[in-house]
């Protein structure tokens, strides 16, 4: 694709890399044939090609753009899809995240949207903070009618009842059961503490029975993935830079095999900190050696191996691919090859490369185009008649839930129940007859 941005807009380094993704585009369309929000309204400018004009229009203008526009951009999920489908090798993730902040200095967004968005990147980094929010959100919902329209699908996707805090994974160093193999940091996340303690829980039981010693540092925090995804940038980095100074000390002190991540969300961003940070003396090198050693759990099961499994029926399971994982850290195999290995039936979800409409905040933030997407994944998991559902991903999780009756569990759990744990809650006992 030609280019005419500005020289003085060149000098930029952002602005530098993202006319070098604009240059790769050859303008086929192939993404827009996966891209979500494309599929739901047909709209050009709702897909790839159509975001990526508008980016690059906005680039050689070099002027605030419209409102619509940063409407097309913001309906913008981030799933990176797109990125699977490119037969160009198109860094879109690269030019959504150079845009979005960009965005954010030359546009004043409406009100409602600002004071929603402060709200969340005020909140959700913070596992006190969020627990709290949800604990008054009945009293929230008592008087909804009053609150601005924005704000009221948070008090709609609110649970009623908050889990107990993890009861394994607490800061400190877990022993591995056995002869250690392996030595592992695990990031435990923000929002995941609060809504899916179970989840962290069930990777420690796991981790340290396949030979694992679990280190939980008492200092770990927000990894920042959820707020730079919404283009926020300030605290966000700071979030980043101390994450990457927690891990950093750890690698020093007593080394680590990996750095494993059971949110993969989070693995997304994480993985590229040795790129946000490359032009910053003080944390390029760090941020190198952190990138080197994070791996998904799925992963590190993988090259642990489960043992004694088996211990669990054949139940029928619907496997979710979490964009972030599939198309962010193309990790596809080993969560499915884990789950048929501890005995497990592993059906495929009819459009499984299509966003389920989580997106970190997405389904807060553009809740009418998240509903309908959680309603079309619901229909395909449904055709498949699993007794449960497996993702990799606390986002995933909640919005699928939201939409089944079927239980939807992390896909450690299936794997620390099939190698001696707890039944994850509300999985069934015995498998479905054929």
């Amino acid at each position: 694709m030609r280019t005419n941005i500005p020289p003085h807009l060149l000098q930029d380094p952002e602005v530098e890399a993202s006319e070098k993704v604009l240059r790769a585009c050859v303008h086929c369309g192939f993404c827009n044939a996966t891209c979500p929000t494309y599929l739901l309204t047909g709209n050009e400018l709702e897909g790839p090609r159509g975001r990526i004009y508008l980016i690059k229009s906005m680039l050689e203008e070099d002027t605030p753009p419209s409102r619509q526009t940063v409407e097309h951009i913001d309906n913008c999920l981030g799933c990176l899809a797109c990125e699977t489908t490119c037969p160009s090798g198109v860094d879109y993730s690269l030019l959504l995240e150079t845009a979005r902040p960009r965005l954010d200095q030359l546009v004043k967004r409406p009100l409602a949207d600002r004071l929603l968005r402060a709200l969340l990147t005020r909140l959700l980094p913070y596992p006190g903070r969020t627990r709290l929010a949800l604990r008054m959100s009945g009293l929230g919902r008592a008087f909804s009618g009053l609150m601005p329209r924005a704000m009221r699908p948070l008090l709609a996707m609110a649970p009623k009842r908050l889990p107990r805090p993890a009861a394994v994974a607490r800061p400190g160093v877990v022993p591995a059961a056995g002869e250690t193999r392996l030595r592992v940091a695990l990031l435990t996340g923000c929002v995941q503490q609060v809504l899916g303690p179970q989840i962290n829980d069930a990777t420690v039981r796991l981790l340290t029975r396949l030979g694992a010693e679990v280190v939980i540092p008492p200092d770990m925090g927000c990894c920042g993935a959820l707020t730079f995804h919404m283009g926020e940038r300030q605290r966000s980095l700071k979030l980043m830079q101390r994450t990457i100074a927690v891990w950093h000390r750890e690698l020093k002190m007593g080394g680590l095999d990996a750095i494993v991540l059971n949110t993969s969300g989070c693995g997304t961003a994480i993985k590229e900190y040795d790129h946000i940070f490359r032009r910053d003396p003080q944390w390029a090198d760090k941020a190198k050696a952190v990138v080197e050693r994070v791996r998904d759990v799925s992963e590190v099961v993988a090259q642990l191996g489960l043992g004694a499994a088996n211990r669990a029926p054949a139940l029928k399971v619907a496997y979710h691919d979490a964009c972030s994982l599939q198309h962010g850290q193309h990790v596809t195999e080993p969560p499915r090859q884990l789950l048929r290995a501890a005995g497990f039936e592993v059906v495929e979800v009819p459009e499984g490369h299509i966003c389920c409409g989580s997106a970190g905040t997405y389904n807060m933030l553009r809740p009418h185009l998240a509903q309908k997407l959680q309603a079309r994944k619901a229909a395909h998991i449904a055709s498949v008649a699993p007794q449960v559902v497996a993702a990799g991903n606390i986002g995933c999780m909640e919005q699928i839930a939201g939409s089944t009756a079927v239980p939807v569990v992390h896909t450690v759990e299936l794997l620390d129940w099939a190698t001696g744990g707890p039944r994850p809650a509300g999985v069934p006992t015995e498998a479905a007859e054929h």
